[in-house]
């Protein structure tokens, strides 16, 4: 087995695993409890949003602790568009837990403009300044995009929306990239500790002190009502640990992942020719490459690669289910079958070269098996 789909859930970090066996084995203790256990997670749970507020140019108090991006984005979607009749802009290369929010506003009445994007999977600024009108109340485009790798120039296009609230999907981003919250000046970052090594169901939403945000969820009083609920702690500390270690490390596993894609994208270029690369040649991130393969089609080479023991994805893990191309190669514009053909390989520190390396030997064989079939691309 080779999982080539870090994308859609990382390895978790032995750092992150340590942190959370006492906190699972040994010391119950709900964190708003008063006695002696409960004021000890208490404890665990506070040192934890001072250390991932710190690691992301934020202050303690502007984090909350959420199940993942997806309530994350939820959150901060809803809570910031508010119920009367608005502009909302973003872009069809958002994940679907942004999209779908914003659909849903659209439904109630909230006009939503869809930014275009380049062939590279980049946001067209000047398509932002021109969509801008006094009613706009959310822009809302993401850091790093889970498909093709492409990081969106966001301090530009902050800078360029001053004054309306600011929503930045950071969760393919954080402890791939360097990621400051004050310093990008967004409303609200959205963060999922297991695309960095952490537990799944755990994660974080930055809100900007200055950012009146309102609450989805009712019944308690935890984190001062913006998202009540008790505190998973062994999860939390777990998140903290594996941003610490993302961090410590973050330099040189870029260096290594960067090598290590050139060389897994060069021998799928020299042996499954034609093979066409979907996203941005440089400035993207080091772990993620989309490929089409012409003559193939996707679902049906996902699957055969399944069976070779090669575990990729062809987009999103949230829109799996879907048999339609995907969104955000279509925002990009790319031609049927390029769209038809293309599949997300991603990878991470765990990964090796004789892991890529046989990868790309399983790849070009089941590719030109497939060719050879002729199979049809629509």
């Amino acid at each position: 087995m080779i999982f080539l789909d870090t994308n859609s859930t990382a390895p978790i970090r032995p750092e992150s695993l340590a942190a959370m066996l006492p906190w699972l084995t040994g010391r119950p203790g709900n964190a708003a409890s008063a006695h002696a256990a409960g004021r000890a997670a208490r404890r665990a749970v506070e040192d934890a949003r001072e250390q991932l507020a710190q690691l992301l140019g934020a202050q303690p108090d502007e984090l909350i602790f959420t199940s993942g991006a997806t309530e994350g984005n939820n959150l901060a979607v809803f809570g910031l568009a508010g119920e009367l009749p608005s502009r909302l802009i973003s872009s069809r290369i958002e994940h679907p837990c942004v999209v779908a929010p914003l659909e849903r506003l659209a439904a109630r009445g909230h006009s939503v403009t869809w930014l275009p994007v380049t062939e590279e999977g980049l946001v067209d600024s000047a398509a932002l300044d021109d969509s801008l009108s006094p009613d706009t109340r959310l822009v809302a485009v993401m850091l790093a995009n889970h498909e093709t790798g492409a990081v969106q120039p966001i301090s530009k296009l902050r800078d360029m929306a001053s004054g309306i609230a600011f929503h930045c999907d950071a969760a393919q981003a954080v402890g791939k990239i360097p990621v400051n919250f004050h310093k990008l000046g967004v409303s609200t970052l959205s963060v999922s500790a297991h695309k960095f090594g952490g537990p799944p169901g755990i994660g974080a939403l930055l809100v900007n002190r200055c950012t009146p945000l309102r609450p989805l969820l009712f019944g308690g009083q935890q984190q001062s009502g913006r998202r009540p609920g008790t505190e998973p702690v062994a999860l939390i500390v777990g998140m903290a640990a594996a941003l610490v270690a993302a961090q410590r490390h973050r330099e040189i596993e870029t260096l290594e992942l960067h090598i290590l894609r050139q060389g897994f994208l060069d021998a799928l270029i020299a042996g499954a020719a034609p093979v066409t690369l979907n996203g941005p040649t440089a400035c993207g991130l080091a772990h993620v490459v989309n490929l089409s393969f012409p003559g193939c089609r996707g679902d049906a080479l996902l699957m055969a690669l399944d069976l070779a023991g090669v575990y990729c994805s062809t987009g999103s893990a949230c829109s799996s289910g879907s048999l339609l191309p995907s969104p955000v190669l279509r925002a990009m514009g790319l031609p049927d079958q390029r769209l038809q053909s293309a599949l997300r390989f991603s990878f991470g520190p765990t990964t090796t070269s004789d892991e890529l390396a046989e990868a790309a030997r399983r790849i070009i064989r089941v590719v030109g098996h497939m060719r050879s079939l002729e199979l049809p691309a629509d």
